[in-house]
């Protein structure tokens, strides 16, 4: 498995400069691109899950999180308050809080709940600068988070179903966790809320691991809870967590929480808090990795290349290039000022579907296609070849042709 740090670069999908320091690397047109289907994705699949989507800044007041408890808990790896008229504000450390301000701001019914609030949303972590390390450990990350306000009795069905999300996630990104860890509080660290609340959330966790393997890790409970990890493995095989289901406890209590129950009384909701990608920087990174820049054709940079042999046949190749992006390919023609087809060829390696087009496929309206993998195909049509591509990234298989 090639280290993201080096094969990124190469491939031109994200880089980093010591005047915008360390820790905040830029992506670049190649790794945006995938970043955007990876925000495209999780939305489309949250939608579909019921999660309705929130949009929230990514400043608050000290106090906010000195009401959350992450001042209390976590302040050494939160950035300094900025003095701002009068008051301190804080470059948010978790989406947490204010997701319990929008839901503390209007009155619930039990009708209502579970209620799935979503966001891909900003996050600042002050990481010490000896733990950085490319796209996986970042101080600025993009985080792909929702939170849950539900009925006790319906945490266990959450759970489950976020823990499929996270499953059907890796299975279509075509990745494969380390391991499943249950994170439990340990005799050392500071945790919030009652020792049997706790007791009862580890129970709900365990029973929703049910048929999958997992082991135990103590002291790597949330401050607030103890939570599911999904562990991944780089490179050299440190492990890192990508995806998390936590129950809370502690925040709906701190925050004064609510919902109007069927006895016509206010009852406390219990907070889920769920990531299926979590950190969009730590899965890219992942993904360069896992894939060797070869994405899938449904999230590679550029899916189709089409390349003219000559002057002559730009028109057609631009003909090609724009039908397919009509079609919401991501395209690009490699006319043949930019070198040799052999050369140009190679060049694209990693794009899945190349479409060459010579006098006599131009003079046919064909186009030749190759594939990523070596193969040459009999030329066919663009519109053709067009809708084959389309079929094969909806699939979001890893197969280019069949």
């Amino acid at each position: 498995m090639p280290d993201h740090r080096t094969l990124g670069r190469e491939l031109g999908l994200f880089g980093s400069d010591p005047l915008i320091g360390a820790g905040l690397p830029y992506l670049l047109p190649g790794g945006a691109a995938v970043r955007h289907v990876l925000e495209e994705y999780v939305r489309e699949v949250e939608r579909r899950a019921g999660y309705r989507h929130v949009v929230s800044p990514v400043l608050g007041k000290r106090e906010l999180y000195e009401l959350s408890g992450h001042w209390a808990h976590y302040r050494d790896d939160m950035f300094p308050p900025m003095d701002l008229g009068g008051e301190q504000v804080v470059l948010r450390p978790s989406l947490c809080p204010h997701h319990a301000l929008i839901y503390r701001s209007r009155a619930h019914s039990h009708r209502e709940l579970p209620l799935r609030l979503a966001e891909l949303g900003g996050m600042y972590r002050a990481e010490l600068s000896g733990v950085l390390g490319g796209l996986s450990r970042v101080r600025a990350i993009q985080l792909n988070d929702a939170h849950i306000f539900c009925l006790p009795e319906q945490v266990g069905a959450e759970v489950r179903g976020a823990l499929a999300l996270i499953r059907r996630g890796y299975r279509d990104l075509g990745l494969k966790p380390a391991r499943y860890r249950l994170s439990l509080p340990d005799n050392r660290g500071k945790y919030a809320g009652a020792a049997d609340a706790w007791e009862r959330a580890a129970e709900v966790l365990v029973d929703a691991l049910e048929g999958i393997e997992y082991e135990r890790g103590p002291g790597e409970a949330a401050f607030y809870g103890p939570k599911i990890d999904v562990q991944i493995a780089d490179s050299s095989g440190r492990e890192s967590t990508l995806s998390t289901v936590q129950i809370d406890l502690h925040q709906p209590k701190r925050f004064g929480l609510e919902y109007v129950g069927p006895d016509g009384r206010a009852h406390r909701p219990v907070l889920v808090h769920r990531a299926v990608l979590g950190s969009l920087e730590r899965v890219l990174a992942h993904l360069i990795e896992v894939h060797g820049g070869a994405f899938p054709p449904w999230l590679a940079p550029v899916q189709v290349a089409v390349l003219p042999v000559g002057d002559a046949e730009l028109p057609a190749a631009e003909a090609v290039a724009e039908e397919a992006m009509d079609a919401g390919l991501r395209a690009e023609v490699v006319a043949a000022d930019r070198g040799s087809l052999g050369s140009r060829i190679r060049d694209r390696r990693l794009v899945p579907y190349q479409a060459v087009i010579g006098p006599r496929e131009a003079a046919a309206d064909l186009i030749a296609p190759r594939l990523r993998d070596g193969r040459k195909l009999d030329p066919l049509p663009g519109r053709e070849f067009v809708a084959a591509v389309v079929a094969r990234a909806a699939s979001r298989s890893e197969v280019l042709w069949s």
